[in-house]
């Protein structure tokens, strides 16, 4: 989900991505890079973000400047907006200007770049040996290779998430919603005149649609490619998710059109008692923001009532599910084929060592860390996330405002984590169809009963093929 501070605060994600390398033998057992010392042999390096919110930019450059202090190498750092980034790359590459790491970079991003042969596989490589590949998350890894290349180094992720209201949930004597029979046992039981068993999006033409429909599917093996590169939205499991979240909608849920802005809103007055929306709720849930604050009835005398009274689910499972899953993006680093390899290597070595708690806390509710520590202290990164102020300019902190089981889902999300077309090798394809939006449409079409599961699917598995046709 895009994320600017104001209509951003919920779309796709402008995620970072940075990517480097490290030769084993230069590593001591812990998994911690030495700190090199200062050498100015080396050239000036360039680091490209697709995050170019000028707050976040400061902030990155703060943590660049410590690197600079701690290894005497520079960078510059340029913004490049998330809509011009494959523009930017291809007429970069044209003149021989590339970068020497990309940041902000999503996983679409990421197969972008090693399609177009411009990423430094073995560098990528070379680091995550050399930090401890177990140190990381082993589905993030797998989310950033491909036919055994390491295409970037995975930094955090964002999720998302059933939120749900545990006082609610604890007295009706309910499971936390974590199947299909969770949610609707917990919706039917929950539903009222004056409470929503759920909320979750159905407006057409928006991409927080197809996502929020992408992890109640997932959950039940619905897939936008098969195995084999085709098609398969149109699939029984993608038809009988369809249905599902249908029926959700039609009978548990608020009447008419729900986008991202109404279906935060009703959970923030305490009239839902689920909503599906990702991980960057958090910090408004803790009220944060002036333009988007809880307003239950029980938040004005207590403003944290509904940040500690709610829990979330990361990866559901439908009845078709093999195994939990749910939508997310991941943030990446990769070093490109063009770099100056060793101060590079150096950059994101920093990030995610030294200086990784301090780039976390630049937005702890979207950075959910997937390196939770290093061989010698496997907590380390995880214990600084949760100790973050929630915001900045706010005292408050994660560990503080949320409970641990809360910040534990949210650790393990990375775990069950899945992204539509992206493990296949198609994430162009994952980028065209949240262009272009025909799962959306399915969504809302059978929400408002135009249109049944299996015509909402068929219909939108054909504009699927249209689209891949035309992108070979």
């Amino acid at each position: 989900m895009n994320r600017t501070r104001g209509q951003a605060r919920a779309g796709v994600l402008a995620v970072v991505s940075l990517a480097a390398a490290f030769l084993v033998s230069c590593t001591p057992g812990n998994g911690q890079p030495p700190v090199p010392a200062p050498d100015t042999d080396h050239h000036n390096i360039t680091v490209w973000t697709t995050e170019t919110l000028p707050d976040r930019m400061a902030r990155l450059r703060a943590v660049i400047e410590d690197f600079t202090t701690a290894t005497g190498v520079k960078a510059d750092l340029v913004g490049v907006p998330p809509h011009r980034f494959t523009q930017v790359l291809t007429s970069s590459a044209a003149s021989g200007d590339l970068p020497d790491v990309m940041a902000s970079l999503s996983l679409g991003q990421v197969r972008t770049m090693a399609a177009s042969g411009h990423t430094d596989y073995k560098t990528n490589a070379a680091i995550v040996q050399s930090l401890g590949e177990q140190t990381w998350a082993a589905r993030v890894l797998e989310l950033t290779r491909d036919n055994g290349q390491q295409l970037a180094i995975p930094g955090s992720a964002w999720h998302q998430l059933v939120y749900y209201r545990k006082d609610l949930f604890a007295k009706a004597g309910l499971k936390a919603p974590r199947t299909y029979a969770d949610i609707v046992a917990a919706a039917r039981k929950l539903d009222s005149p004056a409470l929503a068993g759920i909320v979750a999006a159905n407006k057409t033409g928006q991409a927080f649609t197809q996502q929020s429909f992408e992890h109640i599917a997932l959950g039940n093996g619905c897939e936008m490619l098969g195995a084999s590169g085709g098609i398969t939205f149109d699939s029984p499991q993608c038809v009988a998710a369809l249905g599902f979240y249908r029926d959700l909608l039609r009978n548990y849920s608020a009447p008419g059109i729900q986008d991202i802005d109404s279906v935060r809103s009703a959970y923030f007055a305490g009239k839902a008692a689920m909503a599906i929306w990702p991980t960057n709720m958090l910090d408004e849930l803790a009220g944060t923001r002036t333009d988007a604050r809880p307003s239950c009835p029980e938040c004005v005398k207590d403003p944290l009532f509904l940040a500690r009274n709610t829990g979330v689910v990361a990866g559901l499972q439908g009845p078709d599910g093999p195994r939990p899953a749910h939508f997310g993006e991941v943030i990446s680093w990769t070093v490109t084929a063009d770099s100056d390899a060793e101060p590079a290597r150096r950059f994101v070595e920093y990030f995610l060592t030294d200086g990784y708690a301090d780039w976390l806390a630049i937005a702890p509710e979207e950075r959910v860390p997937v390196r939770s520590g290093n061989t010698a202290n496997p907590a380390e990164y995880a214990d600084a996330w949760m100790s973050t102020p929630i915001t900045a300019g706010h005292s408050e902190r994660l560990g503080g405002i949320y409970a641990r089981d809360v910040l534990s889902a949210l650790l393990q999300g990375s775990n069950d984590l899945e992204h539509w077309g992206i493990v296949q090798g198609h994430g162009d394809l994952a980028g065209a169809a949240m262009a272009e939006l025909p799962i959306a449409k399915a969504v809302s079409d059978v929400a408002a009963g135009r249109a049944g599961p299996q015509a909402a699917a068929t219909k939108a598995a054909a504009s699927l093929r249209s689209i891949l046709k035309s992108m070979k």
